[in-house]
């Protein structure tokens, strides 16, 4: 299939589809305040855009935030799992714990902890928690799975522990962590519209508190345009860490090499 294909594919099918729901919205005169046509939530976001843009940039602002963290905290504790058994024996059930305990059940104990007045960090803290399992777990795997082969003639040729590490386990790891990244960039963005769902709004709006607030004006097609919005930006967080993956493995990794055949 060519590359040209491969993307026109997709885009008919979406205008397919959004042809077919503004004619069936129309034709059975669907009211607005219960399924919006397409128009008339383009309309929604044209009226509202600088609002829902600053939402958009408040959304986007946590998300990176509690990704960055995720990313850091993840790499940092796989190293140390990767390097001590002991380490990981002690802490991983704790970090299995903290993923799968709902994140809607802790967010109030977080906002009572962190305080009212400083919403922004609540959310940012509850996304964190949401991402950082992912790239935990998937980094730890990839530094364990280092052909021990190839460990035993590091150490042969005289090289030290963090040699080993970063020559070694971390190329072994890096597939892994970037798969882990597509998938905590997706989930940060979930946990940032969650913990705002339940914590309600800071000083700064994002698109999850213009959704409620949407909600309780039967503001529908607002609603959807700041749930557009969302797919959008999850989409965007999606393809450039994908991209990420294709820069940093299509020249060596198997996973990324083009097949000719």
């Amino acid at each position: 299939m060519s590359a040209a294909l491969k993307y026109a594919v997709p885009v008919a099918l979406g205008i397919a589809v959004l042809a077919l729901w503004e004619f069936l919205v129309r034709h059975y005169d669907v009211p607005v305040y219960v399924l919006p046509a397409p128009s008339a939530i383009w309309a929604a976001l044209v009226e509202n855009f600088a609002s829902l843009m600053q939402s958009l940039w408040t959304t986007l602002s946590v998300t990176l935030e509690a990704f960055a963290l995720a990313l850091i905290g993840g790499v940092a504790i796989a190293v140390l799992f990767s390097q001590s058994r002991a380490i990981e024996r002690a802490l991983y059930p704790y970090a299995v714990i903290l993923q799968v305990t709902p994140v809607v059940a802790i967010t109030p104990l977080i906002l009572i902890w962190v305080g009212f007045d400083r919403i922004n960090l609540v959310l940012v803290i509850v996304a964190f928690i949401v991402a950082f399992f992912p790239i935990l777990s998937n980094t730890t795997l990839g530094l364990k799975s280092t052909d021990h082969n190839l460990i035993d003639l590091f150490r042969l040729y005289g090289a030290s522990r963090r040699q080993i590490l970063m020559r070694l386990q971390f190329p072994t790891a890096l597939p892994n962590l970037l798969g882990a990244m597509k998938i905590s960039g997706g989930l940060a963005l979930i946990g940032a519209v969650v913990a705002e769902f339940v914590a309600g709004s800071g000083a700064a709006t994002g698109l999850a508190w213009r959704i409620v607030e949407a909600g309780h004006t039967l503001e529908i097609a607002k609603m959807f345009a700041a749930l557009a919005l969302l797919a959008a930006l999850g989409i965007a967080i999606f393809s450039i860490l994908s991209l990420l993956e294709w820069a940093l493995l299509h020249r060596w990794h198997e996973s990324a090499i083009k097949k000719t055949a």
